[in-house]
């Protein structure tokens, strides 16, 4: 009976995981095709992946984006970022770059900085990083907790699987859920 039992149920259970992957990969698909786009605070702030220049002209077409704030960096030898620098210029956008790494924890005062550049920057504004997971699901978390004084909870839906960020401390990108939780003091008050 014993033996009989684990293959029956090791079939099941490794049909139910591929099933699991199947359906995970579709979604990571569709972030994709909609360059993860989505809506943080309407009117005010919205999150994508990296927006090429028709991205950008469809957005400020569509939202009116004032603002575009890159996560990534400057990077003036990548054709991305001269498109989108470019882009930004013809439209009258505010271009910002403020340099991030999903794999490192921001300190404190870098955290702070990048509220406050959220904060005073003409809206509405685009936050993106390259896949519009990880660094920007923190920044938007951020902007939602300090700047438009959201709860804890709606604010940690930013960082999560919906828009693609893994929240697994194994993760690589775990980096970005301490950075929240270390300013959470800050941002909420003690508890």
């Amino acid at each position: 009976m014993t033996i009989k039992f684990f293959p029956r149920y090791g079939k099941a259970a490794l049909r139910l995981f591929g099933l699991f992957l199947l359906t995970a990969g579709g979604y990571f698909l569709y972030l994709q095709a909609t360059d993860n786009f989505a809506t943080v605070v309407a009117g005010e702030v919205y999150r994508s992946s990296q927006p090429s220049a028709q991205s950008i002209t469809e957005l400020e077409k569509q939202y009116g984006i004032r603002t575009i704030l890159n996560l990534r960096g400057e990077a003036d030898s990548s054709k991305w970022y001269a498109d989108e620098v470019q882009q930004a210029k013809a439209l009258n956008i505010v271009h910002i770059n403020f340099k991030m790494s999903a794999g490192r924890e921001l300190s404190p005062q870098q955290a702070k900085d990048l509220i406050a550049i959220m904060r005073d920057a003409p809206k509405p504004l685009l936050i993106h990083c390259r896949a519009g997971a990880d660094r920007t699901g923190l920044a938007s978390a951020l902007y939602l907790a300090a700047v438009a004084g959201k709860g804890e909870e709606a604010a940690e839906e930013q960082l999560s699987l919906l828009y693609g960020h893994l929240p697994f401390p194994f993760s690589r990108a775990f980096a970005m859920d301490r950075t929240f939780e270390k300013m959470e003091t800050f941002v909420f008050g003690s508890s």
